[in-house]
């Protein structure tokens, strides 16, 4: 394998809603650090008849995407696998990468086994880490991943070989920041001809449960066992509606049954990483911190002085949530309301 497709990589810039999700432009950022500076870096957008695509193309474009392959075809109004990954698979033909990069989402848990079995290649999946020695030899590279629920770590390395599929699990890894101006890439067309698809998707009905997604939040408020009961994330969750935020919950208390799984935030849950995170009754365990450390702005409520929570926190509220939180939506109702006070 030459050194120039040793280091060609492609990204499956995934889109929500007609948006780029965070994690393309996270996978976007593991690419270019494997490319180098003597590689090239593509990535790859499918959709039908959006004018979101060329949105998300120029974005791409501006944060370091050499080239931008746009698939825009019928077959892929709606989420067929087979149609996307023979998406997919018409941009490995035209750019021969060593490596394939997805967001670790269910679209891309879902496409990465098709594409690694297409072009008979590895696969690495729900990667947290990447280091690549100094030397830039992408062969080097170290992907990190957790096994047995977060429990332990994996490291893996590429072999020399067919190309390597990996995905990135969401908000774990910087997103790939702007280039500066006249270094953007291009955006081209690509030429796709649809496969027989075993999946004809009709419609797409989209349960409206006015949830803000946790891995896209800004705001998040966070509860555990300190809620006490699935009643006692009323008050969190009119905090969240009134800052326009999303509810998570701590591993204790979804154990507990007070809410759903889908909302667990840590170790073995979501990354999240908004610009304010308010934990309410969390007593900070070293696996939801991992979960949330990173975000911009931690805000804890905890009645106990001494709970791991507040060693993390840059406010701490020592109280009862349910007398501290009602308090802070009265107040942010009154700010926000009269934005001039």
């Amino acid at each position: 394998m030459s050194d120039s497709l040793k280091r060609t990589a492609l990204v499956y810039a995934e889109c929500a809603e007609g948006k780029l999700r965070r994690v393309a432009l996270e996978a976007l950022g593991v690419a270019r650090l494997l490319a180098g500076d003597g590689g090239s870096v593509h990535a790859v957008l499918a959709g039908s008849g959006s004018a979101a695509l060329a949105e998300a193309a120029a974005e791409l474009a501006a944060r370091g995407a050499g080239v931008v392959h746009v698939v825009d075809d019928p077959a892929l109004a709606g989420f067929a696998p087979e149609a996307y990954a023979a998406a997919i698979g018409a941009a490995i033909a035209a750019v021969q990468p060593s490596i394939i990069l997805l967001g670790h989402t269910a679209a891309g848990r879902e496409l990465a086994p098709r594409v690694a079995a297409a072009v008979q290649g590895g696969h690495i999946a729900d990667v947290t880490a990447v280091s690549v020695p100094e030397d830039g030899d992408v062969e080097g590279a170290i992907f990190t991943r957790p096994l047995y629920a977060g429990k332990a770590f994996e490291q893996r390395r590429i072999e020399r070989g067919a190309p390597c599929v990996i995905t990135v699990r969401p908000n774990n890894l910087p997103v790939a920041e702007p280039v500066d101006a006249g270094s953007e890439g291009t955006i081209a067309a690509l030429p796709y001809a649809a496969p027989p698809l075993w999946t004809i998707v009709r419609d797409v009905v989209r349960k409206a449960s006015g949830r803000v997604d946790l891995a896209e939040a800004d705001i998040i408020i966070a509860g555990g066992r300190g809620v006490r009961s699935a009643d006692g994330f009323a008050p969190l969750e009119a905090l969240a509606q009134v800052l326009g935020g999303a509810v998570g919950a701590s591993r204790g208390a979804c154990d507990a049954g007070y809410c759903d799984y889908a909302l667990q935030i840590g170790q073995t849950g979501k990354t999240v990483t908004p610009k304010l995170y308010i934990a309410c009754g969390i007593s900070g365990a070293i696996q939801h911190l991992a979960g949330m450390s990173q975000s911009r702005v931690i805000v804890a409520i905890n009645k106990d002085p001494d709970a791991p929570i507040f060693g993390v926190a840059d406010y701490g509220i020592v109280g009862d949530l349910f007398e501290v939180v009602p308090l802070l939506t009265t107040e942010f109702e009154r700010i926000l309301s009269n934005p001039s006070n």
